[in-house]
């Protein structure tokens, strides 16, 4: 029993009775009788800020995370003093502190409880290190369940799991391994059909319970640092989703072509290798658009070098690849190795730019070069050198892309595989240990990455990959899941760790298709395919220790699938560039898993599989040897079988066949999905026509298509076009509207209309109201006909 008279309980602190508060414009804080200090933010109506000083004193308010552009502004902020505690009320939540400890409650206007204290928050002083580890516990509602927390290899519902926050290589993990290669303490709680998300802005090791020691009770902590963290407020899981991305950052547009296929392994070299493979795809007509260098490029595994005995002349190869359609992209990591004749070291010595130990030598270890050195990528000089090497690279050679590995920072043969925790960080001028910079190391190598490819690639886009991340790392960098393994389980981690990641802000990752370590079969190869071209990024990686993962490595039928399943891709870039629009537009993640697509549907919460690739395409992978098809959950309301056009009505699990050349695959009743040609490269094609397929509906549905130049930024000034089609389908007629917004003019002049699930015979059709010979729309027999592109409204009527 915790009273106000001893506030301590098994070694931990707690705040005592409330003194006296202090109202500023959007902040109410609230001091205690033991020097404890709580700050209320009002960021939004339905997004707060809670911060916590045991000792009045706040830190330096600074965050990585929380992007400039974040949303601010509320209605509404009214504060009533009760006998025993205050409220505070917005447009949409109540907050009441308790006057005896500090205790809250959160609430809906109706008085719903969305979230509440349990012992609240508590600290313990950590004498090892000094400061307090801070502590945060929380009541769990009834049937709660949670999500989010990034790239976490578990089911998507986390209740009863215990996790914690600390980037770590961890070379072929598990299912359930913990920690891994990302932090993002970020979830999101649901009961009651109302979601919320909790966002912990601590930097520091951040450990999370979801009544895993405690059947009710969720809390989270850490290692040092302050208790600061954001509540955002639904009630739908989208609505938190895009609240915490608008937080935390949205990226710009990449460049169309990161959105094709790509193609790595440790490592292709020399040059002739390169070119092989290359080669290779185009012969097989097999589309690609990007091709990776590994770590052996480079002399002796010096960043910005190159090894001119296996690439004598880089320009003249990255151009010849250019021309044949392949974009290169480089590795670069973090250690910089310990050579005094190595310009890119004796800048860093001259400069002073590397970490240092407690005691003043730089931190040293081993990676890849052998003995290195590391920059601080905290301190906002050295990332302006970093970003200043990739000059050669980019603006020089023609380099059109940067993957940055190692980055946890990864260093070999030490105990717990990264830096020691005395190493000192600038940390923007709030000067600190490893202890509390080491989960925003990579992420700031990234962001500088990000930043020399910005100004060198100029007038086009960057793209950067990076391994390591925290959160906001979106709004540098792609990523993918790190060193997984060619099994089925494997298979499965990814797809959740894709969606994990997705419904965390960071929808620009994929998994190394096929697997890094060991050797896939060919039916887990095309799988694997088949799963990877649905995922925002897409790039086969392999170590390259037990074989090669190209798509031709197997057999005939593996590598015809391949293709196939790639050239599906390629066909549909204009929608998932739609779909990436909406993510850096609004927010919104390109992949959905069934919860967040419908909540309200209680068989949702703990599917793990199935999941809605933009708006309107249901996938589910298939994830066992030897299949001929699937049980899935097809969420509610009727939706198209691709391959065979039939009608499933969801809400109901059912058996799926797919066999080795086919996965699960619906389109949503309504929808219209745009489609290019299929390129073996994007830009190969002038596109002549827009294909759309349009899903009959009886009722209403409303479909997009983004369009620009693929790259540049022209797209920000107005030239870009964004197509809004209105579908009404009633019983003998189909009637499509056309919005366009936007100046730029797409290259296509008409629209393929492919017709599917029209229930009645076409007998008569009319654009713009007015009635079109059936000979000039040219309707062959099959429900396809082509229409000029600036119409207004399509009808066709049946019988």
């Amino acid at each position: 029993m915790i009273t106000n008279t001893e506030l301590e309980y098994k070694g931990n602190l707690f705040p005592s009775q409330i003194t006296s508060h202090k109202k500023e414009v959007d902040k109410i804080t609230f001091y205690t009788k033991n020097n404890v200090a709580l700050q209320i933010s009002f960021l939004r109506d339905s997004v707060l800020r809670f911060r916590y000083a045991a000792e009045q004193d706040f830190e330096t308010d600074f965050s990585y995370a929380i992007c400039d552009d974040a949303t601010y502004g509320y209605n509404y902020l009214g504060i009533e003093e009760k006998e025993d505690h205050f409220t505070m009320h917005t447009s949409k939540l109540e907050v009441r502190v308790s006057k005896k400890d500090l205790r809250l409650a959160i609430l809906d206007l109706d008085g719903n409880i969305l979230n509440e204290d349990e012992l609240g928050f508590h600290w313990e002083e950590s004498y090892h290190y000094g400061g307090n580890i801070v502590k945060m516990s929380k009541f769990s509602q009834e049937s709660e369940s949670f999500y989010g927390m990034g790239d976490k290899p578990s089911q998507l519902n986390l209740r009863g799991k215990r996790i914690e926050n600390w980037v770590t290589d961890q070379f072929a993990y598990s299912k359930d391994q913990d920690p891994l290669y990302k932090s993002v303490p970020f979830y999101i709680g649901m009961h009651h059909d109302t979601a919320y998300g909790i966002f912990f802005d601590n930097t520091f090791k951040t450990h999370f319970d979801f009544c895993n020691e405690r059947r009710n009770i969720t809390s989270f902590w850490a290692d040092g640092g302050e208790m600061n963290y954001y509540f955002i407020y639904g009630p739908s899981v989208a609505e938190v989703v895009v609240g915490y991305t608008d937080l935390t950052g949205k990226p710009e547009l990449p460049p169309l072509w990161t959105l094709g296929f790509h193609q790595c392994k440790w490592s292709y070299y020399p040059e002739s290798k390169v070119k092989e493979v290359t080669n290779k795809f185009r012969e097989l007509q097999i589309p690609c658009d990007a091709i990776y260098l590994d770590i052996d490029y480079m002399d002796g595994f010096r960043c910005f070098t190159w090894n001119k005995d296996y690439f004598p002349d880089p320009k003249r190869m990255v151009a010849e690849l250019a021309e044949d359609g392949f974009k290169t992209i480089v590795i670069i990591d973090p250690g910089i190795k310990i050579d005094k004749d190595y310009w890119v070291y004796k800048e860093a010595v001259e400069n002073d730019y590397f970490c240092k130990r407690a005691d003043g030598p730089y931190m040293k270890g081993k990676v890849w070069p052998g003995e290195c050195n590391f920059p601080d990528f905290t301190n906002p000089k050295v990332r302006e050198w970093w970003s200043g090497l990739y000059k050669e690279l980019i603006a020089d050679i023609g380099v059109k892309g940067v993957w940055n590995d190692m980055n946890e920072p990864a260093v070999m043969e030490v105990p717990g595989k990264t830096f020691p925790d005395d190493v000192r960080h600038n940390y923007e001028g709030n000067f600190c240990s490893h202890r509390k910079a080491h989960n925003i190391y990579g992420m700031q190598m990234a962001r500088a990455t990000y930043e020399g490819l910005k100004k060198y690639s100029f007038p086009k886009r960057p793209f950067v990959i990076t391994r390591a991340a925290y959160s906001g790392t979106q709004r540098y960098t792609s990523s993918w899941t790190g060193d997984n393994v060619a099994t089925w389980e494997h298979l499965w981690i990814a797809n959740v760790q894709v969606l994990r990641m997705a419904m965390s802000g960071m929808s620009f990752t994929g998994s190394d298709i096929g697997g890094f370590a060991e050797q896939p079969s060919g039916e887990l190869f095309a799988r694997w395919i088949q799963l990877g071209v649905f995922h925002p990024f897409c790039r086969v990686h392999s170590s390259g220790d037990h074989g090669n993962q190209e798509p031709w490595s197997f057999d005939d039928e593996v590598t015809n699938i391949t293709r196939k399943f790639i050239e599906l891709r390629y066909q549909l870039l204009p929608y998932l560039y739609t779909m990436f629009y909406d993510y850096t537009e609004n927010g919104i993640p390109m992949l959905k898993s069934l919860v967040y697509f419908d909540q309200e549907d209680p068989h949702t919460h703990y599917r793990n599989d199935e999941f809605i690739f933009g708006n309107q395409i249901l996938v589910c992978p298939i994830l066992e040897p030897n299949s001929k098809g699937r049980r899935m959950y097809i969420p509610r309301g009727n939706w198209y079988n691709y391959w065979g056009g039939e009608v499933s009505k969801g809400g109901k699990e059912c058996w799926v066949e797919a066999d080795i050349d086919k996965i699960p695959i619906f389109i949503k009743e309504g929808a219209i999905i745009p489609k290019y040609p299929v390129q073996q490269y994007v830009g190969e094609k002038e596109i002549e026509e827009l294909t759309l397929d349009v899903y009959y509906k009886l009722g209403k549905e409303e479909s997009n298509v983004f369009e620009d130049a693929g790259d540049g930024y022209d797209y920000k000034k107005g030239r870009y076009s964004l197509r809004t089609f209105k579908l009404t389908g009633k019983e003998n007629q189909l009637i499509i509207q056309q919005f366009k917004e936007g100046k730029y003019e797409t290259p296509y002049d008409c629209f393929k209309i492919n017709l599917i699930g029209l229930p009645f015979k076409i007998h008569a059709v009319e654009i713009d109201n007015v009635e079109i010979l059936m000979e000039e729309v040219m309707i062959n027999g099959d429900g396809n006909m082509t229409i000029q592109k600036e119409f207004t409204q399509l009808h066709i009527k049946g019988f």
